[in-house]
């Protein structure tokens, strides 16, 4: 009983004490054990109801302009603070003197030029290691204001704003950085030495500016620099022994005339040349002075007066697509050991070849696409990895026949936009005579990916592909295309995707259902009538027959595609409404699906005149009568036919009959 009493008393206790408590409001964030999420609340302070000891606080996307003790200094075990895309204007110095959690400060896209121009430091950011203070309209030398006394920092980002010098003293106050983007501003100048006092710098971004030369690279400890999309002319390190970290380089989207000069020792793996303005492969002089290559890439600097080796034997990615290179030297890639992807596309290249000096075994993708290549040669056990070869946009006509069975482990030749001709199969390559003017695809054991559009092509000889195991066959845009019976003998188990488009083809000759793996069939644009009865063999999944002369589809031909078909393109065909309701059945309830199906109409007769309407709209009781209709009319003709076969065989017994009594009456 005493306990019982106890119990009461401490309950009565308990709602006098909440009674003489002020009542706290409801938080408008949303709070996840540790972490607030205040964004997008269109707040103008920070709540004062948040719970203490939180140490992630995301208040982005607000209205926010002046961050001060009163509105933040309940929060000091903050780890992560977000205040990305506020109006923030002021900043209390020495703030954030107190958060020595802070590891994480987003400042970005405010409005902390307005802050800077009072030209007074925040205060120590003595724990943070990553800042961001992008989009805020800074421009040179209002970073220093934000980073004179941040000794942990390891990430900074000043994208987008409008920085135009990188100023020697910038990053004195922040040692310790390891990454820097600087992307998007307009930087025309970086005074010498800016960087060298940061000696854990590994990521630099200086991409989407305007810096015209660089001249003495140094920051040997830099493991990533990208200086894409700038105005450089010309890119050269100083000249030194030390062993460079340097991995990814990328100085795409400038406008540099010759290879830049890279460290001696060097490691590295990917560099990007693209959409500049190189005429020659070499580190100075123009086209004509190519010939000074020897037998190891050796390159010549006019500044150090002494000959200069480039060493690329890490290099696995090389990109120098979009420039104006007319020859590229076989020793050029002498010391490329290890380089598995090479696009020199888009240049003005007539001749390119692989020996056995520079077999680039390691290479794995070949683009050489859109140059004017004429000429194209591969030594025997070259190139032995290469599984992609891109050779479209050329004027390739002339090949060696067996160019690309030496090459034992491709996968995929695209070799659209060309002039090439298909050989016929013999059972094995021709040995010797003169070389045919076309190319062999049979007997490539690792061929699956064959592209052979726009090629001029005016026949396929039976078996040219027999011991080649095509699962994709483009074919596509070869007007006049004559495809002999026989020509897909061999692919019976691998071909999935065969494309005949804008060939001209008026009539099928090959049983495309004898192809049972074939699933993706493009015959549009052709001047196909009909198609062939296909048997129960087919597996074809997705068909376009757009942009033929078709009326139907055979009966048979439906029943057999209704069992594997999903897709079925039929748009801009002169179909017929109701010869086939089965085919229309298909188009309009099966599960067969006609994305073009606002487009497909067909015609039907009424009252002596063609009709048109969407294929969709027709009725089986319009087809009906219409039938009914084409009754009527048959039972008529037939009637008077029979009508006139009766009278002429009348005729035929009376007139004997005639003849005789006239015979008689004459007498």
């Amino acid at each position: 009983m005493a306990a019982y009493l106890w119990l009461v008393l401490a309950f009565i206790s308990d709602v006098d004490a909440s009674s003489l408590r002020p009542l706290r409001q409801r938080s408008p964030c949303q709070v996840i054990q540790n972490e607030v999420y205040c964004n997008d609340l269109n707040l103008r302070t920070v709540p004062a109801t948040l719970p203490y000891g939180i140490q992630k606080l995301d208040l982005s996307r607000n209205l926010l302009q002046n961050l001060t003790q009163e509105v933040l200094g309940n929060y000091i075990s903050i780890h992560h603070l977000n205040l990305h895309s506020n109006n923030i204007q002021f900043i209390q110095p020495g703030l954030f003197k107190n958060f020595t959690n802070l590891q994480v400060l987003n400042l970005s896209r405010n409005n902390l030029d307005v802050f800077a121009i009072s030209k007074i430091n925040i205060g120590p950011l003595t724990a943070a290691e990553r800042l961001d203070l992008s989009g805020n309209g800074l421009y040179t030398g209002m970073t220093d204001f934000f980073l004179s006394e941040a000794p942990a920092l390891m990430n900074l980002s000043l994208n987008g704003n409008s920085i135009t010098k990188v100023e020697k003293k910038t990053f004195n106050g922040s040692l310790a950085l390891r990454n820097i983007d600087l992307h998007n501003n307009v930087i025309l100048e970086i005074e010498e030495g800016a960087f060298d006092s940061l000696l854990y710098l590994s990521e630099l971004d200086l991409s989407i500016n305007s810096i015209t030369c660089i001249t003495d690279f140094n920051l040997s400890q830099l493991k990533v620099l990208n200086l894409s999309k700038n105005s450089l002319e010309c890119f050269q390190t100083t000249d030194s022994d030390l062993e460079y970290e340097l991995l990814y380089l990328d100085l795409g989207e400038n406008k540099i005339h010759y290879f830049p000069v890279l460290p001696k020792r060097n490691k590295l793996i990917y560099l990007d040349l693209s959409r500049n303005r190189l005429m020659s492969v070499n580190t100075t002089g123009t086209e004509d002075e190519l010939e000074q290559f020897r037998d190891t890439f050796v390159t010549h600097t006019q500044t150090a007066g002494t000959k200069r080796y480039q060493n690329f034997s890490s290099l696995m990615y090389l990109d120098m697509s979009y420039n104006k290179i007319k020859r590229i030297p076989q020793t050029f890639f002498c010391s490329m050991l290890s380089l598995e992807h090479l696009n020199i596309s888009y240049n003005c290249i007539g001749n390119f070849s692989v020996n056995q000096e520079t077999p680039l075994n390691s290479l794995k993708t070949l683009d050489v696409s859109y140059n004017a290549l004429q000429k194209l040669s591969f030594g025997e056990n070259t190139l032995y990895f290469l599984q992609e070869l891109f050779l479209q946009g050329n004027f390739l006509s002339i090949l060696d026949p067996g160019t690309f069975q030496k090459l034992p482990n491709i996968r995929g030749l695209h070799l659209q936009q060309n002039y090439l001709n298909v050989c016929p199969s013999y059972g094995k390559l021709p040995q010797t005579g003169v070389p045919p003017s076309c190319v062999y695809f049979v007997s490539i054991p690792t061929l699956h990916f064959l592209y052979l559009s726009v090629n001029h092509l005016e026949v396929l000889p039976p078996f040219a592909f027999n011991g080649t195991p095509l699962s994709l066959l483009d074919l596509s845009l070869n007007p006049g295309l004559d495809v002999h019976q026989n020509v897909f003998s061999g692919l019976e188990t691998s071909l999935t995707h065969l494309s005949l488009r804008e060939n001209d083809i008026p009539k099928l000759n090959m049983d495309l259902s004898q192809l049972i793996s074939l699933k993706f069939v493009d015959l549009s644009t052709n001047k196909l009538t009909t198609l062939p009865l296909w048997n129960k063999k087919s597996s074809i999944e997705s068909l376009n027959l757009q942009n033929n002369n078709l009326a139907t589809l055979d009966y048979e031909t439906v029943l057999v595609l209704e069992r594997t078909l999903k897709t079925l393109y039929m748009g801009y065909n002169p179909l017929n409404c109701c010869s086939n309701p089965r085919f229309l059945y298909m188009l309009q309830r099966s599960n067969v699906v006609v994305p073009d199906i606002a487009t497909v109409t067909c015609q039907y007769m009424e009252n002596s005149k063609p009709v048109e309407m969407n294929v969709g709209s027709v009725t089986q009781e319009q087809c009906q009568n219409l039938d009914s209709k084409g009754v009527s009319i048959i039972v008529i003709v037939v009637t008077a036919l029979v009508v006139i076969v009766v009278l002429v065989v009348l005729s035929k017994v009376c007139h004997p009959k005639r003849r005789k009594l006239t015979d008689g009456f004459r007498a």
